[in-house]
This record gives C-alpha cells, structure tokens and sequence, in this order.
C-alpha cells in the first residue's frame, strides 16, 4: 500500500469517537426494550441489590393496560444501541399514579442525568394522562436526587429490607409530555 493510499484510507475512515454520547428517554415501543427494561431490573435489583431473590416483576408489571416501562436507550449514528436504563410507570386509580423500579445499568450510573432524565419522563407523561398525584417509594440514598427534582418526603418506612420514604412529585415543574413515545434525546454528559 502507498503513502498516499494509506493516508487517503485515514482520513475517509477517522471517526471522533470522543464525542458526547446521546440518549434517547422514551416510553418502551418495541417487545425488546421491554425485555432489556426487565433484564436490567433483574440485574440491579436481584443480583446487586438482593432486594428479590429471582425476579422482581410482580403483579404491576402484568396490568399492561395501566402499566408502562420507560427506557434510556444509548444511540450510535441516531439508532438504538443498548439499554442503560429503565423506570416503570402505572395508574394505581384514577389520578393517582406511581413510579417504581427505576434502574440504570452500572456502567452509567455516574451520568449526570440518566436517572433524572427517565424520571422527568415519568412524571410528566403521566401527568398528560391526568395524573393528579404521582407517588413513588424511593430507596434512601436517592433522597436527595428525588428531593432536587422537586420531590418531597411524605413519610419513611422500610420495604424489603431497607429504609425508602414515599415521596410526591410537584407536578407544577413537570409539564405534561404528550409525546412519549417520542420522548426526548438526551446529550453529552459522559459518565464521570
């Protein structure tokens, strides 16, 4: 190979692999994210966690009428890489609904907003549903995340072993997303 080709084959094939990445925060649209969504959860709350001893899917997970999972999705070139992250959504009566089993893959969790990202798409689809009061039992050490965003404490109380605090979103900073399925695309923030 000349000089000439190899540097010609250089510049065609350089890629800038250190741009941030870029997420796509959706409702699960495809029987695969569901899957991924279940897997992750297993894996952070069963194998890490040892909150539940072989899977934490329960009786909320099959009422799919009220039911839905949201995912972060890493993107390459615009499309669907892998899923790093998951948080479920589901109307417990009318007006009242419940986020529940928010989980990022190890990997990401030092992303400054995965987490915060998957939640504000919790709150705010569900408000566009009529969510009137959106609850959740949040594990201690994510108090203070849930606290920044807006969340109070309404109570503390311990669930599977460990002490939570069911806390309320303030639904006045969390305007209603009609377009879940969309979502939104989250930039830059690499994982520290």
């Amino acid at each position: 190979m000349t000089a000439l080709h190899a540097e010609h084959l250089t510049r065609w094939c350089e890629l800038d692999y250190r741009s941030e990445p870029e997420f796509r925060i959706q409702w699960a649209s495809d029987p695969w994210m569901d899957r991924q969504a279940y897997a992750l959860r297993r894996r952070v709350f069963c194998e890490e966690q040892a909150l539940f001893v072989a899977d934490d899917r329960d009786d909320i997970d099959r009422d799919e009428p009220t039911t839905r999972n949201l995912v972060a999705l890493s993107c390459l070139a615009g499309q669907a890489d892998e899923l790093v992250g998951t948080v479920r959504i589901h109307r417990a009566a009318p007006g009242i609904w419940w986020g529940s089993r928010l989980a990022v893959h190890a990997g990401w969790r030092q992303h400054r907003k995965l987490g915060s990202s998957l939640i504000r798409l919790a709150v705010t689809s569900a408000h566009a549903l009529g969510c009137e009061d959106f609850l959740a039992h949040v594990q201690d050490q994510n108090v203070p995340l849930f606290q920044r965003l807006n969340w109070q404490v309404l109570e503390t109380k311990v669930l599977h072993g460990h002490p939570h605090a069911l806390m309320r979103a303030d639904l006045a900073h969390y305007p209603p997303c009609t377009t879940p399925y969309a979502g939104f695309v989250l930039t830059g923030g690499r994982p520290s």
